[in-house]
């Protein structure tokens, strides 16, 4: 995966396409396309010479035969006629499964989860769920469990991921158009909607890498500190979690339950705060509108901008155009979006381990294997990379977590997460320096306020909900299998 922000490069020619049923032609030459820009001469497109990455209109007619052809214009006029958001998610969604399709690096393949890989990822949810049961006040978020491949991760991620990059490609694009002087964007309509139609290809393309590569190394839905499946279902990669345990020396049942700990945890931290998920993704949009692009390197493109060679715009777009400004507000909005992905992940992390610790021989080391995992550049630190050039810093992880364990020492594990009740009770990042500081310091008691809230708006308020979660042991371990058991951990109302 690229690390130069929507660096805009094309993933090799595609194997045999299951959904077409249409055969890979073995003479056309995968090598030497990872740098076709936008589209032009896309994976899967039979006839394609190993020379044609560096024209893209030789690579897409010069050896294609007249039966493909036809497919090529289509193929093309579909591009240029594109008239949707500032993202071609058509182009992205095809891209993606053609990137899953290839296999990863090591020459693993995607395929269809079977009923036993799919039973075992039952049982370790359930028992993952019923291990949490004992070590956090927040209920089970999980109402199902599912095993997917690859391919059915992209689909079931990509609504979210739609949600998380328009507000940065729209930045992107609203800046494209206003390199124009004014006089001049009278008279270049036709070459304004050419500009987006490129742009929203551009950015289908590089999110179609993105998120098909993503396919390749996630092992659940929550990898990224993001809700990026359906609310409610706790989901693994069999295949990714075989690959991930191959050479760790733990027996993969372990390696499975361990990581059904920690989709189980997101699972309950965002289904039972309900203002977490807008908060994230507001961050992300936050720090999003502060990106800036430098105009100057983009009116040289469009100033020089041939039509017959949108290479050139592609190169001045990875060449540093997209850039953070380095204002008070986007520092701002950066360390709000750092601190709040640290919170998640080193809660996550500290729960887990306190839950694994007693029962799993492997706990320390599958703790310390994911942290050095994220540290040296694991799924979500590439991702954001890629999106927004944000990168996490593995440090703020450890010291959330830190944090949170010293936090469940002197208050318990409900005094610990009463304080999701608000955003305003989180820690902050001056917080995660002094966690000693913030572990004795008292905190405000916002559950008056969200009862006399939620009492205005008609609605029951989080204090409510959990009180009645208290009154209804049942309704706990919904999803879990163990109705009964496991309920001290869970039944402190706040």
């Amino acid at each position: 995966m690229s690390d130069t922000p929507f660096g805009f490069g094309l993933p090799p020619e595609e194997p045999d396409d299951g959904d077409e049923g249409k055969k890979k032609d073995n003479q056309g030459g995968g090598a030497g396309q990872g740098a076709n820009p936008l589209g032009f001469g896309m994976p899967g497109m039979p006839g394609i010479g190993p020379g044609g990455g560096d024209n893209p209109f030789a690579a897409m007619f010069g050896s294609l035969n007249p039966a493909d052809l036809g497919a090529a214009f289509q193929q093309l006029g579909q591009m240029l006629s594109y008239e949707g958001g500032p993202v071609n998610w058509d182009m992205a969604k095809q891209i993606a499964r053609q990137t899953v399709a290839q296999g990863t690096a090591d020459g693993t393949k995607d395929a269809s989860v079977g009923a036993a890989e799919r039973h075992a990822v039952d049982e370790a949810v359930r028992l993952a769920d019923h291990w949490l049961d004992g070590v956090t006040a927040l209920p089970s978020g999980a109402s199902t469990s599912v095993a997917w491949s690859r391919a059915e991760w992209v689909e079931a991620t990509l609504p979210v991921w739609q949600e998380l990059v328009d507000p940065v490609a729209e930045r992107v694009g609203a800046a494209m158009g206003d390199v124009l002087p004014e006089e001049m964007k009278s008279m270049a309509g036709p070459l304004l909607g050419m500009m987006r139609s490129m742009g929203g290809a551009m950015f289908g393309t590089q999110m179609g890498q993105a998120v098909g590569t993503l396919a390749g190394e996630v092992v659940g839905s929550t990898d990224v500190g993001l809700p990026l499946g359906p609310a409610g279902k706790a989901a693994l990669l069999p295949l990714n979690i075989e690959a991930l345990g191959k050479d760790l020396g733990v027996p993969l049942e372990e390696v499975r339950l361990y990581l059904a700990l920690r989709e189980a945890a997101h699972q309950r931290l965002f289904a039972h705060v309900p203002w977490l998920r807008s908060h994230l993704f507001g961050a992300v949009e936050g720090y999003a509108r502060g990106i800036d692009v430098d105009t100057a390197k983009l009116e040289d493109a469009v100033s020089q901008l041939d039509p017959s060679n949108p290479e050139q715009l592609q190169e001045a777009l990875q060449q540093g155009m997209f850039q953070p400004e380095d204002t008070p507000q986007q520092k701002a909005a950066l360390a709000r979006l750092e601190t709040a992905l640290a919170l998640v992940e080193g809660w996550v992390d500290a729960v887990v381990h306190e839950a694994a610790k007693p029962r799993l021989a492997s706990a320390d080391a599958l703790r310390e294997t994911l942290r050095r995992r994220r540290a040296s550049g694991g799924p979500a630190e590439q991702t954001f990379a890629t999106l927004i050039g944000l990168e996490l810093r593995p440090r703020r992880l450890r010291d959330a977590s830190r944090l949170w364990a010293s936090l469940a020492d002197a208050r318990g594990a409900d005094g610990r997460d009463a304080l999701w009740e608000h955003p305003d009770m989180l820690p902050t990042a001056h917080d995660l320096d002094d966690p000693d500081g913030f572990v004795h310091r008292e905190h405000a008691d916002f559950s008056e306020l969200d009862k006399l809230l939620g009492e205005a708006a008609g609605g029951p308020s989080l204090s409510k909900d959990r009180a009645e979660d208290a009154e209804e042991p049942g309704k706990k371990d919904k999803g879990s299998g163990d109705e009964g058991d496991g309920q001290e951990g869970g039944e402190g109302s706040r």
